[in-house]
């Protein structure tokens, strides 16, 4: 239904108007959804435990959906197994100018920038203290744009110190394109002096959360080596690959169209194939030594356990939701129930 009648009526108008919209509806009359779209399917076999989490089943909601935690117990009622708010920064800010957000229907994908747009930290805490407690809720947090470079890592801490107490695990963003200084967020001296700091914080909570980095899909193998490295000396608890990309290469959209639209992040079926092959490279190179989150392109069942295959513990979704619909979820945990042998093909 969705991709036969609601779909074709939403992407009829802005796509930041639309999410807005959508998000009203879910909010407002989200008991409607069990009458369009089919009961999440529900398994122990779907289970997965990954850095001290038991998560209902592997596939998420990545950053950016739910950026200010209005949605997140509204989502969980839809299927995912855990959904990730943010990116949250300490002061609210606007983010970028509109337009903003922009479809490439013919590529199945979406270019972003939306400049990490949100309410703040202390919006998000008040929204968390609404969780019913029926999903594992991730905390994205990142920087403000008007920080200075001196102060980058006290934006982060002030998220972690402020967001510890509601969410399940921590992600730091450090990969977005949308945002100043892109290239100081991924050098790899500074993850580790940013790294270290979050972590001294971390070790003196009684209950101590999981941390995640989250890496831009335009890494080479070199940088990519460092990243592997820099997980064995810092101990983090995993990596999310991928953010969005800068890269155009192999797009059908037209050159005069994207260059109407301009800067910003890429997702969706683009980067499908890019996001997987960091993913096993990852894998391979550090013996699966950590757990990897996969997101970026997965539009099916089948780009979802070819995530999984190449050595991704978890799997997101983003674009896929937009274009696929919630039936997606279903789709995914219906599949890893057949390859458990579970129900018939």
């Amino acid at each position: 239904m969705y991709k036969s009648i609601i779909r074709p009526i939403l992407f009829k108008f802005d796509p930041e108007d639309v999410h807005h919209f959508t998000f009203s509806v879910l909010k407002n009359f989200g008991f409607l959804t069990q009458l369009f779209f089919p009961k999440p399917i529900v398994d122990k076999r779907l289970e997965r435990e990954v850095f001290g989490l038991k998560f209902k089943n592997p596939v998420g909601l990545a950053a950016g959906f739910d950026k200010n935690a209005v949605l997140f117990n509204e989502l969980g009622d839809l299927g995912f197994g855990f959904v990730e708010i943010g990116t949250v920064t300490p002061k609210a800010q606007v983010g970028n100018p509109k337009k903003r957000l922009f479809r490439l229907i013919e590529d199945g994908g979406i270019i972003n920038r939306m400049g990490f747009n949100n309410d703040g930290l202390q919006a998000a805490i008040e929204k968390l203290k609404g969780n019913k407690g029926k999903i594992i809720i991730g905390g994205n947090i990142g920087k403000n744009t008007d920080t200075s470079p001196e102060n980058y890592t006290q934006d982060y801490l002030d998220c972690f110190e402020g967001l510890h107490p509601h969410v399940d695990y921590f992600v730091l963003n450090v990969s977005c394109p949308n945002v100043g200084s892109h290239a100081k967020l991924q050098d790899v001296e500074y993850l580790r002096e940013l790294i270290t700091e979050v972590k001294k914080i971390n070790q003196s909570k009684s209950v101590q959360k999981p941390i995640l980095l989250k890496i831009a899909p335009d890494l080479n193998n070199a940088q990519l080596d460092e990243i592997v490295e820099l997980i064995a000396e810092t101990k983090i608890d995993g990596v999310i690959v991928s953010n969005t990309s800068v890269n155009r290469e192999g797009l059908k959209t037209s050159p005069e169209v994207l260059q109407q639209i301009g800067n910003g992040g890429l997702s969706g079926k683009p980067i499908r194939e890019r996001s997987t092959k960091m993913i096993r490279y990852l894998s391979d190179k550090s013996n699966r030594a950590f757990p990897i989150i996969g997101v970026g392109g997965i539009h099916s069942a089948k780009d979802a356990i070819e995530k999984l295959d190449a050595g991704a513990t978890l799997v997101q979704l983003y674009t896929g939701f937009i274009y696929e619909g919630p039936e997606l979820i279903n789709e995914i945990n219906k599949e890893l129930l057949t390859r458990a042998g579970r129900l018939p093909r």
